[in-house]
């Protein structure tokens, strides 16, 4: 198993914070961001690392991982800055926003899971919300489940019959034939003349969207450990509570 770090945005919302320093290298109580991530996987078996790294790559120095330079950060969104990194979709595979904190508990269950493909939520999110004034509950990737599968993957969702709502936390897990089905969909996008929205524009939640809406399963993996997006400059002084 391989794991893919996003690492490729500005991060423009921390400020000065990130002006000099990718968002993956922010300190967090002695460890970066990146450092805490791949300590973890690296304890969970996972020895190559690929990052997706943008503005300021020079900064990246630890030469255990891997590095993909995405040359057009500036033109495409997650997924473009994702499929920068398609010649490492051959096994199985777990792809991380740099900017997302979590305990072992839940990344254990992340890579247990088998299906082909596989998406993390958080059940409880809304309390993530209750002081987080800067990132508004609005801006949520929300998630609705229903009989085990994901059905939509969006903003502002609202429950329907028999479903449930979550919060996607920003990791995937493919199995061998889920990131093969992944690149094969992805390049018969971008061969499609009738996007509305050029495929390197979208996000990583658009893509799954899409995967639903051609009828691939997408399975939710539900999380229960601490975790946390860091956004904003609120958020980056609350994972320095959370992350001890």
């Amino acid at each position: 198993m391989k794991a893919i770090i996003i690492a490729a945005g500005h991060g423009t919302r921390l400020g000065n914070h990130t002006k000099k320093t990718p968002k993956a290298l922010l300190d967090i109580n002695g460890k970066s961001i990146l450092k805490r991530q791949t300590e973890l996987l690296q304890a969970n078996g996972i020895t190559e690392i690929v990052v997706v790294t943008g503005p300021n790559q020079e900064k990246f120095l630890d030469k255990k991982l891997k590095y993909v330079k995405d040359n057009f950060y500036e033109n495409h969104e997650q997924l473009g800055s994702l499929m920068e990194a398609q010649s490492f979709f051959n096994t199985e595979l777990l792809i991380l926003f740099s900017d997302v904190l979590f305990d072992n508990q839940i990344l254990s269950k992340i890579i247990n899971s088998k299906k082909d493909f596989n998406i993390a939520i958080d059940l409880n999110w809304e309390k993530n919300y209750t002081e987080r004034t800067e990132h508004p509950i609005s801006q949520a990737d929300l998630v609705l489940i229903q009989n085990n599968l994901v059905f939509k993957i969006k903003k502002n969702l609202i429950p329907e019959n028999n479903s449930k709502i979550g919060e996607f936390i920003g990791i995937i897990k493919l199995s061998l034939k889920g990131t093969e089905k992944f690149v094969n969909h992805y390049k018969n996008l971008e061969n499609s003349m009738d996007q509305i929205k050029p495929i390197k524009k979208w996000y990583l939640t658009n893509m799954l969207q899409d995967l639903i809406d051609s009828n691939n399963l997408i399975f939710p993996i539900i999380i229960d450990g601490n975790w946390c997006e860091i956004d904003t400059v609120q958020d980056l002084e609350n994972a320095k509570k959370l992350f001890t």
